[in-house]
């Protein structure tokens, strides 16, 4: 396997106040691998606070892990040279979930596109760039002659997390960081995008880390899932095994809050325990135990390992606890299999 960006064994934690310092853990003991090899789309699913835009930010190197490593190309991300930085901001780019921000309200949507151009070298004279700027719009299902030039308030939100796909999509990098790229427009808009970043996937052989909170988009798009809760994977693995037949309790709430269009069928059967207020960092076992219709006694004394409830899926649940045990860095053995 040919590891792009590997997270081993990282934990991110927060602390904040001085007199009444609190530490909050918004990732723990996560283990990850994108292999440059096999391009593939990951959906990590979650509650907002599961950690999933904390994992993303690592991924970026915007922040540093408190523990574990972070590593590019073999090398941890702490000791790369400049060349290999500059490199990693090409094979490695975002969309996040306010395209807004990523626009300087005082130039034109055409800055985003220009300045990768000049910065990469992506090419050789004003015409070729304009050339390229065009073909990249037009991939996303925007006309250059309608885009180009205008202000970024001038144009809706579609518009613009559009044009920051297309900008990923001139640099033709090895992985998309996507964060909630659809939750802030509206429904007629989210499949144009998500086929957007589909396409990139399909035809440049881009990896994507798809960050969401919406199961029903994750199940569409991606091939892979992982769930987060508090910042430690409750289930994983083949996104049709685990949305279909979910083995967490967690997982089983998250697909019964979808809601279906047959007003026949029950919404919320689920029964749902509401959080206690447990602490992540004070809780010696599961997680989730405060909320579990189904905890037992060994649940909040000891965290459960993952179990291999299939060959491409794993539940940290003690409830799959006839099946075969394995630690949680040995998460890619369910999102690729031999």
């Amino acid at each position: 396997m040919s590891a792009l960006l590997e997270l081993r064994n990282v934990s991110k934690v927060y602390r904040s106040g001085f007199f009444s310092p609190r530490t909050t853990v918004a990732l723990d003991d996560f283990s990850l691998t994108i292999d440059q090899s096999r391009p593939s789309i990951t959906a990590v699913v979650g509650e907002s606070g599961s950690g999933k835009s904390t994992l993303g930010s690592l991924l970026m190197g915007f922040i540093a892990p408190t523990h574990g490593d972070v590593l590019y190309m073999g090398k941890n991300m702490k000791a790369i040279s400049a060349a290999e930085r500059w490199q990693f901001r090409q094979d490695v780019q975002a969309i996040f979930q306010d395209p807004f921000a990523a626009y300087n309200p005082f130039y034109t949507v055409d800055h985003v596109l220009t300045v990768p151009i000049r910065k990469f070298g992506l090419a050789a004279n004003r015409e070729e760039a304009r050339e390229k700027m065009g073909d990249a719009l037009r991939k996303v299902g925007l006309r250059p002659e309608e885009i180009l030039g205008r202000y970024p308030h001038q144009l809706s939100g579609g518009q613009r997390q559009r044009i920051i796909v297309a900008r990923a999509m001139l640099l033709k990098p090895k992985l998309i960081i996507a964060d909630e790229p659809v939750s802030m427009v509206d429904a007629s808009l989210r499949a144009t995008i998500l086929e957007s970043i589909y396409t990139l996937h399909k035809e440049l052989g881009i990896s994507v880390l798809y960050i969401t909170h919406d199961l029903t988009t994750a199940y569409h798009v991606s091939s892979e899932i992982i769930v987060l809760y508090k910042g430690s994977v409750m289930e994983g693995g083949d996104v049709a095994s685990v949305v279909k037949a979910p083995q967490h309790p967690y997982t089983r709430l998250l697909i019964d809050s979808i809601p279906w269009p047959d007003v026949d069928l029950q919404w919320g059967r689920e029964p749902v325990i509401r959080d206690d207020g447990t602490s992540p960092t004070t809780t010696k076992g599961c997680k989730f135990a405060s909320r579990c219709p189904h905890v037992m006694a060994k649940c909040r004394e000891t965290a459960p390992p993952l179990f291999m409830v299939g060959d491409t899926q794993a539940s940290s649940c003690y409830l799959s606890d006839a099946s075969p045990a394995i630690q949680r860095s040995e998460l890619q053995r369910v999102l690729e299999p031999a």
